[in-house]
């Protein structure tokens, strides 16, 4: 194998977040100028969590996201390298990138069940039409916060409201996943931010902390453990 292959992960690993912040932005918010900002969230939320599981894998070794690769008679090199994988080699598919993660690296992917159904839910949409009666923003929002935040976050310390392409990297997109009833993990580097702009949650007022107690207190404790002290303004 060429060494050069050896740090694809990061490269990997640095596209997925980019995905991943591109369909955080377009799930979260609205444009005028282009209607399908939620069914291009779904593209790219699938898209990052594909990459961003291939980048675990290939962390342990890059040959390993690989269904096929060439024969050794298919190379005109002594080592695979880039242009053979390229031109010649067959990647894992989305379905089955669960399993593979899993006998690569012992991981097993959390809300296995959310994965799949937004891995139809994405075929549908890339292949035939937007399901009727789905509200595309609110799949792509549970699929990152449900499967994709805890697993980046569990691989290199990630969170998904890290990966944002906002002005404001926070404040915009954390309000309407709480008043959505959204679980997902605070980052230290959100806190400080937050709490150097002085946030109090709800700043705006068409937001408000939903009424579900567990959900409230939950949130409360990860922003305290992240460093961020909400308990005062949260009545």
């Amino acid at each position: 194998m060429d060494i050069d292959l050896r740090d694809v992960h990061k490269h990997m690993l640095k596209l997925g977040i980019a995905a991943l912040s591109h369909a955080n932005n377009h799930a979260n918010y609205l444009s005028y100028e282009n209607d399908m900002w939620a069914e291009l969230s779904v593209l790219q939320a699938a898209h990052a969590a594909e990459i961003l599981i291939k980048a675990r894998i290939a962390q342990e070794h890059p040959l390993l996201i690989f269904e096929k690769i060439p024969h050794s008679t298919q190379v005109e090199g002594d080592f695979l390298d880039f242009e053979d994988l390229a031109k010649k080699a067959k990647t894992i598919q989305f379905s089955e990138l669960p399993e593979r993660l899993w006998a690569a690296t012992g991981i097993k992917l959390k809300n296995i069940h959310t994965y799949k159904s937004f891995g139809y839910l994405r075929n549908s949409i890339q292949h035939f039409a937007s399901p009727l009666n789905i509200d595309c923003s609110d799949e792509t929002v549970r699929f990152i916060y449900e499967v994709i935040d805890p697993f980046i976050y569990d691989c290199w310390g990630v969170c998904a409201i890290d990966c944002n392409e906002d002005y404001d990297p926070y404040i915009y997109l954390i309000e309407p996943l709480i008043s959505r009833e959204v679980l997902f993990l605070v980052s230290h580097e959100a806190a400080e931010y937050l709490k150097n702009n002085n946030f109090r949650f709800p700043s705006d007022p068409m937001y408000k902390w939903p009424d579900n107690p567990k959900y409230k207190a939950e949130m409360l404790k990860r922003f305290k453990e992240a460093g961020l002290d909400l308990e005062s303004d949260s009545s």
